[in-house]
Protein backbone atom coordinates (compact mmCIF):
# COMPACT_ATOMS: atom_id res chain seq x y z
CA UNK A 1 0.00 0.00 0.00
CA UNK A 2 1.74 3.76 -1.36
CA UNK A 3 1.88 5.86 1.55
CA UNK A 4 0.38 8.64 0.08
CA UNK A 5 1.45 11.14 2.52
CA UNK A 6 4.84 9.88 2.34
CA UNK A 7 4.90 9.71 -1.59
CA UNK A 8 3.60 13.50 -1.51
CA UNK A 9 6.39 14.93 0.97
CA UNK A 10 9.28 12.42 -1.93
CA UNK A 11 7.71 14.83 -4.11
CA UNK A 12 7.44 17.80 -2.81
CA UNK A 13 11.63 17.43 -1.96
CA UNK A 14 12.29 16.30 -5.49
CA UNK A 15 10.91 19.53 -6.97
CA UNK A 16 12.95 21.60 -4.57
CA UNK A 17 16.01 19.59 -5.55
CA UNK A 18 15.82 20.29 -9.16
CA UNK A 19 15.59 23.78 -8.86
CA UNK A 20 12.14 24.11 -8.87
CA UNK A 21 9.42 25.50 -6.48
CA UNK A 22 6.96 23.63 -5.22
CA UNK A 23 4.79 26.64 -4.19
CA UNK A 24 4.24 27.54 -8.07
CA UNK A 25 0.85 27.91 -8.88
CA UNK A 26 1.06 25.02 -11.78
CA UNK A 27 3.15 22.95 -9.39
CA UNK A 28 1.19 23.21 -6.07
CA UNK A 29 -1.06 20.28 -6.75
CA UNK A 30 1.78 18.35 -8.26
CA UNK A 31 2.75 16.13 -5.20
CA UNK A 32 -0.81 14.76 -4.84
CA UNK A 33 -1.38 14.09 -8.44
CA UNK A 34 1.99 12.11 -8.75
CA UNK A 35 1.73 10.54 -5.50
CA UNK A 36 -1.90 9.05 -6.70
CA UNK A 37 -0.67 8.28 -10.30
CA UNK A 38 2.10 6.56 -8.58
CA UNK A 39 -0.43 4.54 -6.50
CA UNK A 40 -2.23 3.45 -9.64
CA UNK A 41 0.89 2.60 -11.48
CA UNK A 42 2.55 0.44 -8.60
CA UNK A 43 -1.04 -1.30 -7.63
CA UNK A 44 0.78 -4.68 -8.50
CA UNK A 45 3.09 -4.70 -5.37
CA UNK A 46 -0.28 -5.67 -3.57
CA UNK A 47 -1.02 -8.63 -5.26
CA UNK A 48 0.73 -11.86 -7.28
CA UNK A 49 -0.10 -12.56 -10.91
CA UNK A 50 -0.76 -16.27 -9.80
CA UNK A 51 -3.97 -15.23 -7.75
CA UNK A 52 -5.73 -13.98 -11.01
CA UNK A 53 -6.31 -17.26 -12.77
CA UNK A 54 -9.34 -18.06 -10.55
CA UNK A 55 -11.49 -18.91 -12.67
CA UNK A 56 -10.41 -22.37 -13.82
CA UNK A 57 -12.48 -24.95 -16.28
CA UNK A 58 -12.72 -28.43 -17.10
CA UNK A 59 -12.95 -28.00 -20.80
CA UNK A 60 -12.07 -30.91 -23.73
CA UNK A 61 -9.54 -28.78 -24.78
CA UNK A 62 -5.90 -29.86 -25.60
CA UNK A 63 -4.66 -27.26 -28.01
CA UNK A 64 -3.11 -23.91 -27.72
CA UNK A 65 -4.54 -21.13 -26.12
CA UNK A 66 -3.57 -17.94 -27.06
CA UNK A 67 -4.23 -14.33 -26.22
CA UNK A 68 -1.95 -12.30 -28.03
CA UNK A 69 -1.39 -8.02 -28.15
CA UNK A 70 -2.25 -7.39 -24.55
CA UNK A 71 -1.38 -3.88 -24.07
CA UNK A 72 0.64 -3.41 -20.67
CA UNK A 73 2.36 -0.39 -18.96
CA UNK A 74 5.01 -0.34 -16.62
CA UNK A 75 7.54 1.32 -15.26
CA UNK A 76 11.52 0.62 -15.31
CA UNK A 77 12.66 0.02 -11.80
CA UNK A 78 16.19 1.53 -13.10
CA UNK A 79 15.43 4.97 -14.08
CA UNK A 80 11.37 5.13 -12.85
CA UNK A 81 10.24 5.83 -16.36
CA UNK A 82 7.34 4.22 -18.37
CA UNK A 83 8.39 1.00 -20.78
CA UNK A 84 5.51 -0.24 -22.91
CA UNK A 85 3.33 -2.29 -25.41
CA UNK A 86 2.29 -6.16 -25.76
CA UNK A 87 2.63 -9.29 -24.35
CA UNK A 88 1.48 -12.35 -25.99
CA UNK A 89 0.19 -15.55 -23.68
CA UNK A 90 -0.36 -18.72 -24.60
CA UNK A 91 0.01 -22.21 -23.11
CA UNK A 92 -1.38 -25.97 -23.58
CA UNK A 93 -3.49 -26.98 -21.53
CA UNK A 94 -2.72 -30.02 -19.35
CA UNK A 95 -6.08 -32.49 -18.17
CA UNK A 96 -8.10 -30.52 -19.78
CA UNK A 97 -7.22 -27.83 -17.51
CA UNK A 98 -8.20 -24.16 -19.23
CA UNK A 99 -8.69 -20.36 -17.57
CA UNK A 100 -10.83 -17.67 -18.64
CA UNK A 101 -9.25 -15.31 -21.37
CA UNK A 102 -8.95 -12.59 -19.22
CA UNK A 103 -6.94 -14.26 -16.61
CA UNK A 104 -3.89 -14.33 -19.09
CA UNK A 105 -4.68 -10.34 -19.47
CA UNK A 106 -4.99 -9.88 -15.70
CA UNK A 107 -1.81 -11.78 -14.68
CA UNK A 108 0.22 -9.59 -17.40
CA UNK A 109 -1.37 -6.25 -15.61
CA UNK A 110 -0.88 -7.26 -12.35
CA UNK A 111 2.76 -8.23 -12.88
CA UNK A 112 3.43 -4.62 -15.33
CA UNK A 113 2.14 -2.50 -12.02
CA UNK A 114 5.38 -2.28 -10.30
CA UNK A 115 8.82 -1.14 -10.89
CA UNK A 116 9.88 -3.49 -12.80
CA UNK A 117 12.31 -5.29 -15.56
CA UNK A 118 10.99 -6.71 -19.11
CA UNK A 119 12.82 -10.14 -18.82
CA UNK A 120 11.09 -10.39 -14.79
CA UNK A 121 8.02 -9.52 -16.29
CA UNK A 122 7.86 -12.28 -19.25
CA UNK A 123 9.10 -14.63 -16.42
CA UNK A 124 6.69 -13.42 -14.00
CA UNK A 125 3.42 -14.68 -15.91
CA UNK A 126 5.01 -17.27 -17.10
CA UNK A 127 5.82 -18.73 -13.37
CA UNK A 128 2.05 -17.82 -12.48
CA UNK A 129 0.62 -19.79 -15.10
CA UNK A 130 2.74 -22.93 -15.13
CA UNK A 131 1.51 -22.55 -11.47
CA UNK A 132 -1.48 -22.12 -11.56
CA UNK A 133 -3.00 -24.48 -14.38
CA UNK A 134 -0.02 -27.16 -14.83
CA UNK A 135 -0.05 -26.75 -18.64
CA UNK A 136 2.12 -29.29 -20.95
CA UNK A 137 3.71 -25.89 -22.58
CA UNK A 138 3.86 -22.02 -21.42
CA UNK A 139 4.69 -19.61 -24.24
CA UNK A 140 5.24 -16.00 -23.31
CA UNK A 141 6.73 -12.77 -25.09
CA UNK A 142 6.53 -9.05 -24.51
CA UNK A 143 7.31 -6.75 -27.01
CA UNK A 144 8.32 -3.27 -25.27
CA UNK A 145 9.75 0.65 -25.98
CA UNK A 146 11.26 2.04 -23.22
CA UNK A 147 11.27 5.36 -22.47
CA UNK A 148 14.79 5.20 -21.13
CA UNK A 149 16.11 4.41 -23.94
CA UNK A 150 14.17 6.77 -25.94
CA UNK A 151 14.24 10.04 -24.08
CA UNK A 152 17.16 9.91 -22.17
CA UNK A 153 20.59 7.80 -22.71
CA UNK A 154 21.20 6.31 -25.89
CA UNK A 155 17.93 8.17 -27.57
CA UNK A 156 16.88 5.62 -29.87
CA UNK A 157 12.67 6.24 -30.65
CA UNK A 158 10.91 3.25 -31.55
CA UNK A 159 13.66 0.59 -31.02
CA UNK A 160 11.59 -2.86 -29.60
CA UNK A 161 12.53 -5.09 -26.84
CA UNK A 162 11.35 -8.71 -27.12
CA UNK A 163 11.75 -11.26 -24.26
CA UNK A 164 10.36 -14.75 -24.09
CA UNK A 165 9.96 -17.05 -21.87
CA UNK A 166 9.01 -20.99 -23.18
CA UNK A 167 8.11 -24.03 -21.21
CA UNK A 168 7.36 -27.76 -21.60
CA UNK A 169 6.39 -28.49 -24.92
CA UNK A 170 6.91 -25.34 -26.10
CA UNK A 171 10.59 -25.19 -25.00
CA UNK A 172 10.84 -28.60 -26.26
CA UNK A 173 8.94 -28.92 -29.61
CA UNK A 174 10.30 -26.76 -32.32
CA UNK A 175 7.55 -27.32 -34.58
CA UNK A 176 5.23 -26.44 -31.41
CA UNK A 177 6.91 -23.34 -30.90
CA UNK A 178 7.38 -22.24 -34.77
CA UNK A 179 3.18 -22.20 -34.96
CA UNK A 180 2.98 -20.89 -32.02
CA UNK A 181 5.51 -17.87 -33.67
CA UNK A 182 3.58 -17.78 -36.58
CA UNK A 183 0.00 -17.40 -35.00
CA UNK A 184 1.67 -14.73 -33.32
CA UNK A 185 3.24 -13.01 -35.79
CA UNK A 186 -0.17 -13.54 -38.09
CA UNK A 187 -2.85 -10.14 -37.96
Amino acid sequence: MVNQEKAEKAIYQLLEAIGEDPQREGLLETPKRVAKMYAEMFSGLEENPKDQFTAVFSENHEEVVLVKDIPFYSMCEHHLVPFYGVAHVAYLPSQSKVTGLSKLARAVEVASKRPQLQERLTEQVAKALEEALNPKGVFVMVEAEHMCMTMRGIKKPGSKTVTTVARGLFKEDRDQRQELLTLIKEH
